[in-house]
């Protein structure tokens, strides 16, 4: 009996000490974010220009939330349709969003659904009841007919992964040279 009750005793202590540790780690990866406010972190992961496509892409190849604490970001709308366009038009479109939640806003990365789609986010944190904006350009060449495309926003969020909609309808060019359907002799 007195083993099971060292026993008990040692998995309380060690829970103890771990719950301790786990609160003062947050506490100090908040205060880390706080910082970041003021001075941009080492290794940020931030839209670089960095190919003949002239595209952003993240630096670093993980593109998951950060660790720490957890905030809230509210957009002013998730959903865009751009109508109808010619194919080889671009449409832009800018996605606001607010940081409503208590902690600094860490955008980690944002990808399209396909190459077509490249967006540009913040790279620096958004403090707490700030704002910032997340542009989306949709290249229509060579992309007749209806489309839908998303862009997934990772971010210190619950959850991590935010998506993005942007659609509409690309007419074929009229002036488009169009191919010939004769056989070659």
């Amino acid at each position: 009996m007195t083993l099971l009750k060292n026993f008990i005793a040692l998995v309380v202590l060690v829970s103890s000490v771990a719950v301790i540790g786990c609160q003062s780690g947050a506490e100090e990866a908040r205060e880390e974010a706080r910082e970041n406010l003021e001075q941009p972190t080492e290794g940020a992961i931030a839209p670089q220009k960095v190919n003949a496509g002239d595209q952003p892409v993240a630096v670093t190849a993980q593109n998951t939330a950060p660790a720490g604490p957890v905030t809230e970001m509210t957009f002013d709308h998730k959903d865009y349709d751009f109508g109808t366009v010619t194919e080889g038009e671009k449409v832009s479109h800018t996605y606001t969003f607010k940081n409503t939640g208590k902690e600094p806003l860490i955008i980690s990365s944002a990808k399209g659904s396909c190459g077509c789609t490249v967006p540009k986010w913040p790279s620096e944190p958004i403090a707490p009841g700030g704002s910032g904006s997340i542009d989306v350009v949709f290249d229509s060449k060579g992309k007749p007919g209806k489309q839908a495309k998303r862009v997934t926003v990772n971010a210190n969020t619950e959850p991590a992964q935010t998506f993005l909609n942007i659609a509409g309808v690309v007419e074929k060019d009229p002036n488009a040279p169009t191919k010939s359907t004769t056989p070659n002799k």
